[in-house]
C-alpha cells in the first residue's frame, strides 16, 4: 500500500521564521513541490517546543507547584538541567487541564495557511502539518517526585489530548490537517539516560500509542517524530545505533488503531555518517506502508554527508525521503531564510527532492 504522505521530503515542524505567515510564505516558496504538507514553523513561544507546554498549559495550573525555577541567570533555560522543576501540590491525585493554548495557535494558523492558500501562495493539495508533543515529553518537568506526580500528570494530559483532539477536528476539515507526535523525551527514556525517571518507560510510551492516536479521524495524516532532542545542541543522548527507533516506529504502525503515514527516524552525527553499525537495525523496520524519513541532513556537511549517511542507510533500507535531524528553527544559523534555502539545496543537490 503506497503511503499518503508521498513526498521525499519531510519538513518536520520548527522553522527559523519570526511569524506564522512568514513561516509559511517561506516554506511555500521553498519547499512546496517537495513536501506533502506545510507546517506553521512553531514560532513565538512555542519555539521552546515543550518549554510551552510546561509555560502555558502546565504551569498556570492550581494544582502544580513549583519546586525549582529556571537555574539560568537570563530566566530563559539553556539546558535540560536549568528548565524548571514541577509537583503536584500535597494530597492532590488528581488534576484537570481545561484547554490546550497549543490547538489554539493551531486553530489560528489554520486561517493564515488557508488565505495564503486562497492567495494563491500555498498549493491546493498540500496539508497544512502541526506536532504534538506526547506526554512524557510535553510532561517531563515533573522530576520532583517522577513515581508519584507524573503518571497522574500524564493521565490529565492524555485527558486533555483526547478532547482536544475532538475540537481540532472541528475547526480544521481533517482531511487537510496531518499531525505529527513528537517524541524525545521518550526516545531518551527508554534509553534510560533521563536521571529523573523510573522504571516503565517503554509503557509511558507504548500506552499512549495504544489510546491516543486511534482518536485522530482516519482522513487525517499520522506521523510520528522519534528523535533525541536538541536542547542545548543535536542530539542531547547520540545512542550507540538505531534500534530503539526502529524498535518504537514498528510498535507505532502496529498499534496505533489506525493508518500511520510517515516515520521520522533521527540519524546519527556527522563521524558516524558511514558506520553500518549504527544504520544495520533498519532492516528490521517494519513501516507496512508508512513512508519513512531519515533525519540524515545535517547542516554540517551539507550535501556530500547527506550523500554519505544515504548510501550507508541504503544497505538496510531500500526506499525513503529525508528531512532535517529535528525542527530546526532552534538552530537557525546567521539567517533564518538562508538556512532554509540551504535546505533545499542540499537535499535537490543530493538527488532526494
Amino acid at each position: 500500500m503506497a503511503s499518503r504522505a508521498h513526498s521525499d521530503l519531510l519538513l518536520v515542524g520548527s522553522l527559523p521564521a519570526e511569524t506564522t505567515e512568514g513561516a509559511l510564505r517561506a516554506a511555500a516558496e521553498l519547499f512546496g513541490d517537495l513536501v506533502f504538507a506545510l507546517p506553521d514553523g512553531e514560532t513565538g513561544p512555542r519555539g521552546a517546543w515543550v518549554g510551552y507546554e510546561r509555560e502555558q498549559l502546565t504551569r498556570p495550573n492550581p494544582d502544580v507547584v513549583v519546586v525549582q525555577d529556571t537555574a539560568s541567570p537570563t530566566g530563559i533555560p539553556r539546558h535540560v538541567y536549568e528548565t524548571p522543576v514541577f509537583g503536584l501540590r500535597g494530597g492532590v491525585q488528581q488534576i484537570r487541564f481545561d484547554s490546550w493554548p497549543r490547538i489554539d495557535e493551531a486553530i489560528a494558523s489554520y486561517e493564515v495557511f488557508r488565505a495564503l492558500r486562497a492567495e494563491g501562495v500555498i498549493a491546493d493539495g498540500l496539508r497544512f502539518q502541526i506536532g504534538l508533543p506526547f506526554p512524557a515529553s510535553a510532561m517531563n518537568a515533573f522530576k520532583a517526585d517522577f513515581g508519584r506526580d507524573y503518571p497522574i500528570a500524564a493521565r490529565a494530559y492524555e485527558d486533555l489530548v483526547a478532547r482536544e483532539l475532538g475540537r481540532l477536528a472541528e475547526a480544521i476539515p481533517p482531511a487537510e490537517l496531518a499531525i505529527q507526535w513528537d517524541c524525545a523525551y521518550e526516545t531518551q527514556d527508554i534509553e534510560r539516560v533521563l536521571a529523573w525517571t523510573d522504571e516503565g518507560a517503554w509503557e509511558r510510551f507504548a500506552g499512549p500509542v495504544t489510546r491516543l492516536t486511534r482518536l485522530i479521524p482516519e482522513d487525517t495524516l499520522v506521523g510520528y517524530h522519534l528523535c533525541y532532542g536538541t536542547f542545548p545542541e543535536w542530539p542531547m543522548y547520540e545512542p550507540h545505533d538505531m534500534s530503539v527507533l526502529v524498535q518504537m516506529a514498528n510498535f507505532a504502525v502496529a498499534n496505533s488503531g489506525r493508518t500511520v503515514d510517515w516515520l521520522h527516524l533521527a540519524g546519527p552525527r556527522v563521524l558516524r555518517s558511514e558506520d553500518r553499525r549504527f544504520f544495520r537495525p533498519l532492516a528490521d523496520l517494519e513501516p507496512e506502508g508508512a513512508r519513512v524519513f531519515l533525519g540524515i541532513v545535517l547542516p554540517a556537511d551539507g550535501i556530500e554527508g547527506l550523500r554519505r549517511r544515504h548510501a550507508t542507510a541504503s544497505r538496510y533500507l531500500d526506499d525513503f525521503g529525508v528531512a532535517m535531524y529535528c525542527g530546526f528553527g532552534r538552530q537557525p544559523g546567521r539567517d533564518g531564510m538562508e538556512t532554509m534555502r540551504d535546505h533545499r539545496e542540499t537535499v535537490l543537490a543530493a538527488g532526494r527532492g
